[in-house]
Order: C-alpha cells, then structure tokens, then sequence
C-alpha cells in the first residue's frame, strides 16, 4: 500500500501539470490580437504597400 504522503505528492504533482496545461492554454488564445497590416489609407506608392489589382 503506498503511503499517504506519497498518493498525496503524486496528486499535487498531477493536478500542478494540469493546471500548468489549462494556463497555457488559455494564454495561448490570448496571444496577440489581430490587427490590420496595411490599414485604409495607406500609401499606395510606399514601397511595402500591397501589389494594385492592375
């Protein structure tokens, strides 16, 4: 039979990596918010404007 100091570590260690998981997680679709590269009334003639249609 496994000591209850022992089942008690393995359970805190368990629950620390699953919360360590979700945290990640979470953080991870807070990354960085979309945002527009070139916005309306950029430049056209700036040299890293989007290429014309024509």
């Amino acid at each position: 039979m496994v000591s209850s100091t022992q089942q008690f570590e393995r359970i805190r260690k368990r629950k620390a990596t699953t919360n360590g998981k979700r945290n990640k997680r979470e953080r991870r679709r807070m990354g960085t918010p979309v945002f527009p590269v070139h916005p309306e009334g950029y430049p056209a003639t700036a040299p890293d404007a989007k290429p014309s249609d024509s």
